[in-house]
């Protein structure tokens, strides 16, 4: 630690003489007041990581031991990873000319209390960590601080470390494509066009395989909408590809892989992947499909990146893991990552999934922390999304809208029809966003495809949570005013949200009043839609309130998804499920002919004449 040369003194330089950056929202690396550090390089202390060489065997993940000393130990130093390990503003863009030094680069990507698991710390002054670095196209560094996250004194840094291949293809994202026999798969490298050329190979498990070209997005700072996304938050992207795999036949199991041909003619390839193919609209099999909102992420190592914000999406994402060999599809219905502006949390988001993504399709929905930001044209002028103002779902993520700015789209997966709604956009009556609802709901054909599902991040219908409470509308004001009549015409089954963290379900219910007695077997016509609040999938919880809403069957306050399973066109299973044990604690069954989403209810059928 005696010898860094200038990049050691750039970077203390740099946390000397920063100026302030503001942020946003629930993000806990917020709370490091990075524009406050002081330099403090001390010629005892030291940090030593290693191994220095990750990934060696291929893997995109891998845990570091990082050892450290201070002379002067105390309980609030910690250690800061940094990436690229080069954390100095010098490679900074000012935003303003009349600002020096530029804002600090890059934030840490994960910090963690340098007596977190060395306890005599304090008296010893000696400890260490053993921390998970995932791929990130880039090398790390581990920097001990001192003071605490309000008052950091750079003590140390270390040596740095890196993956034998950072630019490599990583973390598949399949999505199903704008036909039923499409798929999608998105990755990220750190190659971009000039370097090499992207590709899928792909094929049936154990037949002949073919190469299908990939597109190519990225980004740069100045699409950012503001801080931290355009300042301290900011990480450079890398590339994000996506490959279209065409003219799939239902049901059957296809294996792939992402590749790259770098223009010396070397390939770059990923480990070997496999999917399912989608059912054909209307084919009568069984399909299974998991729901929720709001999971986040989180670190397998502790570290205080959320600092207890998402403890629970860990435990939920092993829940899908597991059962994943019955689980077709997954609808990630907004608020996914909760990087509010921190961009190296959507690579960590991406790491944590991988193993859903990559098997099953992953669709998204647009939540508040990925599109709110003033002046942006969203529906609500909060800061929500940290700056982002939906450029990161938008690319790291396919879905087959139209206008993926406009985040609202369709899709079909054999019985089931869903219509996925942008609460983040207007969807009042006489919008783009509600003729495409109308335009969804009244043209799927209820004969092949009984199960019509509308799904949304912000509650457009019902919710018994406090804040919603305190509104006095009990969902998003102006939420359901419009849709309910939709809804009710078309005779949409369930419709289900996020956002509030917690889990609830209505009766079938229209204009506020129950249209169905039952609370567990409904037979034949619903009368009404059941309403489902499923955004505990891992964000800190929300308090339910205590007025007693006489439509609300299941409250929990808890963590947990919803499975749907269609065994054949007359009979749906809708499971609750926490995410602690993946035990099933509501449920509820379907049992109706096609008969029965013919008839008439309530609003549901134009005004007639008996004429002889």
């Amino acid at each position: 630690m005696r010898v860094f040369g200038a990049s050691l003194l750039a970077i203390l330089w740099a946390l000397a003489c920063i100026e302030g950056a503001i942020s946003h929202g629930d993000q806990p690396l917020a709370k490091i007041a990075i524009h406050n550090a002081k330099f403090a390089l001390h010629d005892q202390a030291s940090v030593k990581a290693s191994p220095t060489v990750l990934g060696l065997g291929g893997q995109n993940t891998e845990f570091v031991t990082v050892e450290f000393s201070s002379p002067s130990p105390s309980v609030d130093d910690w250690i800061g990873v940094f990436s690229p390990a080069n954390f100095s503003a010098s490679t900074c863009l000012p935003e303003d000319i009349r600002v020096t030094p530029p804002l600090l680069c890059s934030a840490p990507i994960k910090y963690q209390y340098a007596n977190y698991t060395s306890p005599n710390y304090k008296n010893t002054g000696k400890g260490s960590l053993k921390l998970q670095l995932i791929n990130q196209r880039s090398d790390f560094s581990f920097a001990l601080f001192s003071g605490g996250v309000v008052n950091p004194k750079l003590v140390a840094v270390s040596n740095s470390v890196a993956f034998a291949n950072p630019n490599a293809p990583v973390y598949p994202r399949l999505a199903q494509g704008k036909a039923w026999n499409e798929m999608t798969v998105t990755w990220t490298s750190g190659y971009g066009i000039n370097d090499a050329v992207p590709f899928i190979e792909w094929g049936l498990k154990g037949g002949d395989k073919v190469r299908s070209p990939a597109g190519t997005l990225t980004f740069d700072r100045r699409s950012m909408c503001g801080a931290p996304a355009s300042t301290v938050g900011w990480r450079d992207p890398g590339y994000i590809h996506t490959s279209f795999l065409k003219e799939l036949w239902p049901n059957l199991v296809y294996s792939y892989k992402l590749g790259h041909r770098l223009f010396n003619g070397t390939y770059i390839w990923s480990q070997q992947y496999q999917f399912r193919a989608s059912p054909y609209p209307g084919q009568n099999s069984l399909q299974r499909v998991v729901i929720f909102g709001d999971m986040g992420k989180d670190e397998a190592d502790g570290s205080n990146e959320y600092n207890q914000y998402q403890r629970g999406s860990l435990n939920t994402t092993k829940q899908l893991i597991e059962d994943l060999k019955n689980i077709d599809i997954v609808f990630h219905i907004g608020d996914i990552c909760y990087a509010n502006g921190y961009l190296s949390q959507w690579d960590q988001f991406t790491a944590q999934v991988e193993s859903i993504t990559s098997t099953v399709p992953y669709m998204i929905a647009s939540g508040n922390h990925e599109r709110d930001w003033p002046g942006t044209g969203s529906f609500y002028g909060n800061l929500d999304s940290g700056g982002e103002c939906g450029v990161l779902a938008e690319t790291m993520f396919y879905v087959p809208a139209e206008n993926r700015a406009k985040f609202w789209y369709s899709t079909d997966f054999g019985m089931f029809r869903f219509c996925i709604a942008d609460t983040e956009h207007d969807w009042r009556e006489g919008t783009e966003q509600y003729r495409f609802i109308e335009h969804c709901l009244a043209s799927v054909d209820r004969q092949k495809q009984p199960w019509l599902i509308f799904l949304a991040h912000r509650v457009l219908g019902y919710s018994s949570s406090s804040f919603y409470a305190e509104e006095g509308s009990f969902a998003e004001p102006m939420g359901r005013d419009d849709l309910q009549k939709l809804w009710q015409k078309y005779k949409v089954d369930i419709a289900m949200y996020g956002h509030v963290h917690n889990y609830e379900r209505t009766c079938p219910i229209y204009q506020n009043i129950c249209t169905n007695e039952e609370k567990h077997y409904y037979k034949g016509t619903l009368n009404g839609t059941i309403h489902v609040v499923a955004g505990g999938g891992g964000a800190s919880l929300a308090d339910f309130t205590t007025i007693n809403t006489k439509w609300s069957i299941f409250k929990d306050y808890d963590y947990g998804f919803v499975k749907l399973t269609a065994f054949d066109h007359s009979n749906l299973l809708f499971e609750y499920k926490k995410s602690r044990d993946g035990k099933v604690y509501d449920s509820f069954r379907i049992s109706r002919g096609y008969r029965d989403i013919l008839a008439c209810t309530v609003d549901s059928c134009p005004s007639s004449t008996l004429a002889s």
